[in-house]
């Protein structure tokens, strides 16, 4: 037991690290469409949208492989390459002259960071059975405090040295992340568990197959899917909705997102470790899913800028949820298939992603628009909230997941 302890410790600070550089960009992204593409913020939402879409779209596509890839050749490699090729990606973005290369830039980035896939199946790799879902809370926990730090420093580097300088800050962060890989992080794959690559197991239509036609899983990845669905609202609209409803600024809305990433750090990287093994995991997805739902419509109502922080403090207790989901999924395949199934479950992340932002999107859009009858800014959070709700449901219905040891 003693090795995997210095492992978790290696990859959350491996994750964090990427997602700081992620954070870094988020509140100077939609301002930057907005300079480069003249007009209003109606007609820079969908552009937007589909920029997010893009992203998910190559992870959706790529993740698979990634994950597949990891299999075989160790979960090492795979995330070194991949890092390596984000911190590149980053100064592209910087100096992107139009939408086009906006755009190009986008598609590297959802190429290269499928890597989360391989990270998963690292955590999968180093954690007993028992703990899987609770060591899962350390991705939660890595997303939390980069974007407690990625956010808040973003937006003050965007409003000091310009939009294009915080994918600058992005790119070094990201590249010293993947020195610190280089000569820090150890392989978790034991060889026994490596399994040959193969395109047939590797492309995105095949993985999910796998994945959706195990029917003790098939509602827990449906529940999956949908809650990750309305979770797409807030990186689609969070800077475009505060701007547009409390007049919110880089700095403001960096702030903001700290919160959100500290309150997710806590939950997810302690309390969830303790919550869900005394609720059970099924309890857990349940209660998480309706917490979730709740404090979405919290923000669609919400009519003034300070109401926002409250809400964040008690949504954040909603992130028990996705930790236990893929937890009981993870513990429904053998040793030899986590890569696999991690990278199927990034997958329905992406399909996710690529759809979310741009409903999100059009809905915020077209509820901002003058054609509308009633203007109604929260309208993304309503419709998000009803998904949860969803999920929820599908979770509590879901059969019961026998425990199963590679073969």
């Amino acid at each position: 037991m003693s090795p995997r302890k210095p492992a978790l410790i290696f990859i959350f600070i491996t994750l964090f690290l990427d997602v700081l550089g992620v954070g870094l960009i988020i509140p100077v992204l939609p301002s930057l469409v907005k300079e480069i593409h003249p007009g209003g913020i109606g007609s820079a939402a969908p552009i937007y949208g589909w920029l997010a879409g893009l992203y998910s779209l190559m992870q959706f596509l790529f993740a698979p492989i990634i994950g597949s890839l990891s299999d075989q050749y160790g979960r090492r490699p795979v995330i070194l390459l991949s890092l390596l090729g984000s911190g590149l990606d980053y100064f592209l973005l910087a100096w992107a002259p139009s939408l086009v290369w906006l755009f190009v830039g986008r598609i590297i980035s959802g190429i290269t960071g499928a890597n989360f896939s391989a990270a998963s199946a690292y955590i999968a790799d180093v954690s007993t059975r028992e703990k899987r879902s609770a060591n899962f809370g350390i991705i939660g926990a890595a997303f939390g405090l980069g974007f407690v730090c990625g956010p808040a420093l973003g937006g003050w580097i965007g409003g000091e040295f310009g939009l294009r300088a915080p994918f600058i800050a992005a790119g070094v962060i990201t590249l010293l992340n993947w020195l610190y890989g280089l000569f820090i992080l150890p392989e978790s794959l034991k060889p026994e568990n490596k399994r040959p690559f193969k395109w047939r197991r590797s492309n995105p239509g095949h993985s999910l197959i796998h994945l959706l036609k195990k029917n003790s899983v098939l509602m827990l990845a449906s529940s999956f899917f949908i809650s990750t669905l309305a979770h797409q609202v807030y990186p689609a609209i969070w800077v475009l909705y505060t701007a547009y409803r409390y007049e919110w600024g880089p700095r403001q809305t960096g702030l903001s997102l700290a919160l959100v990433g500290l309150m997710a750090a806590i939950v997810q990287g302690g309390l969830a470790r303790r919550i869900i093994p005394k609720l059970g995991e099924k309890t857990s997805a349940v209660v998480g899913f309706t917490v979730m739902a709740i404090a979405l419509s919290g923000y669609a109502i919400a009519s003034e800028g300070w109401m926002i922080y409250p809400i964040i403090v008690f949504g954040s207790f909603s992130g028990i949820a996705v930790p236990a989901i893929q937890g009981m999924i993870s513990k429904s395949f053998g040793d030899d298939e986590q890569g696999r199934i991690q990278g199927s479950l990034t997958s329905l992340q992406s399909i996710a992603g690529f759809l979310g932002p741009i409903m999100a999107t059009a809905v915020f859009g077209y509820f901002i628009g003058n054609s509308v009858p009633v203007q109604i800014p929260g309208a993304p959070f309503f419709l998000s909230s009803l998904l949860t709700l969803l999920a929820a449901g599908l979770a509590a219905s879901s059969p019961r997941i026998i425990s199963r040891s590679a073969e």
